[in-house]
């Protein structure tokens, strides 16, 4: 038995749950233990730019917002469920990192 933590991140909230439950019915499936998926705390990112290019006028700005949603997931069982997990098909805009412990 081993024991994996998965890390998902995604700025597309929908696409990243529907990843994070594939995972889960994947272990469900199997009979393995896992907790999650656990939300970590979302982190925005904040472009301020200036709108107009000319230097007179008055200063006004755009602000530009991204948030980068994040989920954890542990599974505690052996390398049959893990490979499956690895096999599934993961969208452009979701990050995956499987970390293997013990």
């Amino acid at each position: 038995m081993q024991k994996a933590r998965i890390r998902l991140s995604s700025p597309d909230y929908k696409v990243l749950e529907e990843v994070s439950s594939n995972i889960v019915d994947i272990a469900k499936r199997t009979g393995a233990k896992y907790s999650g998926p656990v939300p970590l705390p979302t982190k925005q990112i904040e472009i301020a730019t200036r709108r107009g290019m000319s230097a007179g006028g008055s200063k006004t700005y755009e602000r530009w917002q991204m948030r980068i949603h994040k989920r954890l997931i542990d599974i505690q069982s052996d390398e049959r469920t893990l490979r499956r997990i690895m096999h599934i098909e993961i969208p452009d805009k979701v990050h995956m990192e499987i970390e293997l412990m013990g």
